[in-house]
């Protein structure tokens, strides 16, 4: 699990919690951060799921992202089928964060126009923290019902998710560091509305094959230039981080 510093200034030490933190850090003002796990030919998953593409580096950073953002916001079919438990963190990154006048855990934000989501699961039922669904005007009201108990339920746009007014919503609840892990047409929506600021990437010393989709879906969208903020190395994997100058 250690990683080392490829770009800028290359470094072969390993890189302590702290590097790594400072390297990850969020801007000054509110952002909203992407990270993915892709494999040498742009898979998205292995046998349908990331975790194929995943090593313990990759999972060390995504831990810290975790203990770094305000909420983690997620796709309701990531969340189904990548099978999400509740959003904790250990202790050692609690401290961390509620010494920094943070609440001790981050908040799960779920994106759902159907609100196909089962109540039960953990990533609800055994949240520390009330999770937040944000779904639009249209969506059933029965599952709206089943998902009260266990979430606050936003509703934002009429018969679609309005996700520019959706992060403005949570920024007014104090969220204003955002993480999404996706999945693929989430991301391909927060591009689609200009709302990514930064793009966190590990790219696995894997090649699949054909037939996995990539990480971005949805309709097609104008390029954008991201600045190579970072390039780390560990066991044959890239971790990069890209962000957007605004």
């Amino acid at each position: 699990m250690d990683i080392a510093r490829l770009w800028p200034d290359p470094d072969a030490a390993p890189l302590d919690d702290a590097a790594l933190t400072e390297l990850y850090a969020h801007r000054a003002g509110p952002d909203l951060r992407v990270n993915f796990v892709s494999s040498v030919d742009g898979a998205v998953e292995l046998d349908g799921y990331s975790e194929g593409l995943s090593s313990g580096s990759d999972k060390r950073v995504f831990g810290l992202l975790r203990m770094l953002c305000d909420a983690l916001v997620v796709g309701a079919g990531t969340l189904r089928h990548e099978g999400y438990r509740a959003l904790r963190l250990d202790e050692k990154r609690r401290a961390w964060r509620t010494a920094r006048g943070m609440s001790e855990y981050p908040t799960l934000v779920v994106v759902s126009g159907a609100l196909e989501l089962n109540p039960a699961q953990a990533a609800f039922a055994d949240a520390p923290v009330r999770p937040i669904v944000v779904t639009h005007g249209r969506a059933p009201a029965d599952r709206r019902a089943l998902l009260e108990p266990v979430a606050d339920v936003l509703t934002v746009g009429d018969d679609r998710v309005d996700l520019s007014a959706a992060l403005a919503r949570l920024r007014e609840r104090g969220l204003a560091h955002l993480l999404s892990e996706g999945g693929p047409h989430l991301f391909g929506a927060l591009l689609a509305e200009d709302l990514v600021d930064d793009v966190c990437l590990t790219i696995s010393p894997l090649v699949t094959g054909p037939g996995a989709g990539r990480i971005v879906a949805g309709a097609p969208t104008p390029p954008k230039d991201f600045t190579l903020r970072h390039a780390l190395i560990a066991d044959g994997a890239l971790l990069t981080r890209y962000g957007l100058d605004r």
